[in-house]
């Protein structure tokens, strides 16, 4: 019986072919996934600029602070008093200034760059004056005074912005309280009397607005307001009447004015 002889020459070179195929894989393994990792990576590209937008809608408080001027004017209607100097058809005007302050609240809506809103402000005055009836002969000493003390607006506004820029204008309904009085203390016939009374008008102005941040708002304002004319009984406890027709005039005022506003998010243009 014969045995076959082995080939170890052979089974040498089987072997090295299957070690050689075995290190051809893993190197395709190992470039396959260097080259997933190439294809994931992502190039850096650097963050959009934002262009940031003033955001002017919003609820807003605030104060304002300045000085005003008033035309006063009372003329004479009827005098049966005493005391009383002047005839109908007789009176004065005078022109008076003071301080002028108060606060503001208001709200603003935006579309793009176009505002619009709505105001309410209260302001008190120191406009005031006093005038001696020395016109019309000697011993006529009616000794008239005259005081605007407080004035209420609601207006809507409209502006137009460039950026933390608002340029507006406003108008709609104000009102005043005035007073007037009388006294003649000369006899033979002495007498005082006086009214206050509250005249409702109109007011329309102008102003400018800056956003120093997106919550606090700087800006200056001028105003120009008219009033109805009201009757004024002036005799007092003395008999008879002493009747005007008095009003302001007008009332400019020139402030300045700082304001708070809510709720201020960011607009960003790309």
């Amino acid at each position: 019986m014969k045995v076959a002889p082995i080939n170890i020459t052979g089974a040498k070179m089987n072997k090295s072919k299957l070690i050689a195929s075995l290190a051809f894989t893993a190197a395709l393994g190992a470039a396959g996934a260097a080259s997933a990792a190439d294809l994931a990576a992502r190039p850096y590209t650097k963050a959009p600029y934002i262009d940031p937008i003033f955001n002017w809608a919003g609820f807003y408080v605030g104060g304002h602070v300045g000085g005003a001027w008033t035309n006063e004017q009372w003329i004479n209607t009827a005098n049966t008093t005493p005391f009383g100097d002047l005839s109908p058809g007789q009176g004065f005007r005078q022109r008076g200034s003071g301080f002028f302050g108060g606060g503001q609240i208001g709200y603003n809506w935006q579309a793009s760059n176009y505002v619009f809103g709505l105001e309410g402000t209260l302001s008190g005055l120191g406009n005031r004056g006093t005038v001696l009836n020395n016109l019309f002969g000697a011993g006529l000493d009616d000794r008239f005074s005259w005081r605007t003390d407080w004035m209420a607006t609601i207006t809507g506004r409209a502006g137009y912005a460039v950026n933390n820029n608002l340029f507006y204008v406003k108008g709609g309904y104000a009102g005043v309280n005035n007073r007037l009085s009388v006294t003649d203390v000369l006899p033979p016939a002495i007498g005082s009397g006086s009214q206050t009374q509250w005249h409702n008008g109109w007011t329309v102005g102008a102003g400018w607005e800056y956003g120093i941040t997106q919550n606090w708002i700087v800006g200056l304002e001028y105003d120009y307001a008219a009033f109805e004319r009201k009757s004024y009984q002036l005799a007092g406890n003395a008999p008879g009447t002493y009747t005007f027709d008095s009003k302001p005039r007008d009332i400019q005022s020139a402030v300045v004015r700082l304001s708070y506003k809510f709720g201020a998010p960011l607009v960003a243009r790309y």
